[in-house]
């Protein structure tokens, strides 16, 4: 069997295990253990190849489009906005202090990387356990996705400005090419929505949405592509133009008489059901967990970075008692904050290809983010339940 074949194949025992197992952990964290055993590094099944190569790059896109798509401008206004701001330029100095620490005992060679990843909250791994469990609706939901949302966004715009493979561009080149780049993606939606609007586009698209054509789906990953490679040809990360094409399409797609209910749908089925489980297997494959292993001092870095993530991320949800009230909600929005996946595996594998990461270091960062996943959303899920129940009114009914 090819690597892609045994890859397609861990992809679909991944959840049936997890459902039929009742395992207590999520579907991504198994593909990426999966991934470990098959790999090089246990059974050598599979080893990185073109092919596989390619379709893990086209996932790591979709997955970034998606968590633009849950970025709800929404959330992001008046007293919520400055207290989620405020609650990320204090998580970010404690990153930064954090990233020196770990400079200064020898295990992180660029602080400003690790407080890049330190910073980040996984908002597509935590909004649909607040959708599951529904909080998102609630006080405490909106606050905590408001602020994941602006440490989702941030540490990504940092990681395209700061870490690239052409040294040789500075910061202030950085923000002239993001400016212009951020001009240039005004003008395609701008241009999008004036044909969206005219009659006989709109006419056009309705007759074909739900055909064999599926022209949502087609413009959709077309803008995806378009805007991956507009951010690579202007010299910023990739990465950075697959999340803006999500929240452009948020803008895009948002009048009633436009909108599509099942488009997210679908682009839910395409993302998460093709290609973004090819990410998630193939960062197993090529996770080097064998120098993890090899040095007993390198398992220790499991739990700190474990607890830097709680230091950094989960302490500043102090700033949020105002607008929360209850303990038990600052806690669950800080155990949520602290939750990451996403971001260590994407900007922990730009360090290892710039050298600014050991292996070792990578894999210890990715076990951290796993146990994060694994472990901060359940319990922040009970706390919020919990509270929620203190605070109903009592049931006097007979």
């Amino acid at each position: 069997m090819t690597a892609v074949a045994i890859v397609s194949v861990v992809a679909l025992l991944a959840p049936l295990s997890v459902r039929v197992l009742r395992l207590p952990v999520p579907a991504i964290v198994l593909e990426i253990l999966l991934g470990v055993i098959v790999g090089p590094q246990v059974l050598g099944w599979v080893h990185m190849d073109a092919a596989l190569v390619v379709l893990s790059t086209i996932g790591l896109s979709f997955l970034l489009l998606l968590a633009g798509l849950e970025i709800d401008v929404r959330h992001l206004r008046g007293p919520l906005l400055r207290r989620a701001s405020g609650a990320f330029v204090v998580s970010f100095a404690l990153a930064v202090a954090v990233g020196v620490g770990l400079g200064m005992l020898g295990l992180a060679q660029s602080p400003v990387l690790i407080a890049v990843i330190l910073s980040a909250t996984g908002l597509g791994i935590i909004l649909p356990v607040l959708k599951d469990a529904g909080i998102v609706e609630t006080r405490a939901g909106q606050v905590i996705v408001a602020g994941a949302s602006i440490a989702e966004v941030v540490p990504i715009v940092l990681l395209s400005l700061l870490f690239s493979e052409d040294p040789s561009v500075g910061v202030g080149a950085k923000l002239t090419l993001l400016a212009a780049f951020l001009g240039f993606a005004g003008v395609v939606i701008a241009v999008v929505l004036g044909l969206e609007r005219a009659r006989t586009v709109c006419r056009t698209l309705l007759d074909l949405q739900d055909t064999t054509a599926e022209i949502r789906v087609r413009g959709t990953v077309a803008l995806l592509l378009v805007f991956a490679s507009l951010a690579s040809a202007f010299g910023l990360e990739s990465i950075l133009g697959a999340f803006l094409a999500g929240a452009a399409l948020t803008l895009l797609d948002r009048d009633d008489d436009m909108t599509h209910t099942q488009l997210y749908t679908k682009l839910h089925a395409v993302g998460f059901g093709v290609f973004i489980p090819f990410f998630f297997v193939a960062t197993g494959v090529s996770l080097d967990v064998r120098a993890l292993m090899d040095h007993g001092s390198s398992l220790v870095k499991i739990p700190l970075f474990v607890v830097a993530l709680l230091v950094v991320r989960a302490l500043p949800a102090i700033l949020y008692r105002p607008l929360l009230g209850s303990g038990r909600d600052v806690l669950a929005a800080g155990l949520l904050q602290a939750t990451s996946l996403s971001i260590p595996l994407v900007a922990g594998g730009i360090g290892v290809e710039l050298g600014l990461l050991q292996p070792a270091n990578y894999a210890a960062l990715v076990a951290a983010g796993l146990l994060s996943v694994v472990i901060f959303p359940r319990l922040a899920v009970l706390l919020l339940e919990r509270s929620a129940k203190e605070s109903a009114p009592p049931d006097h009914s007979p």
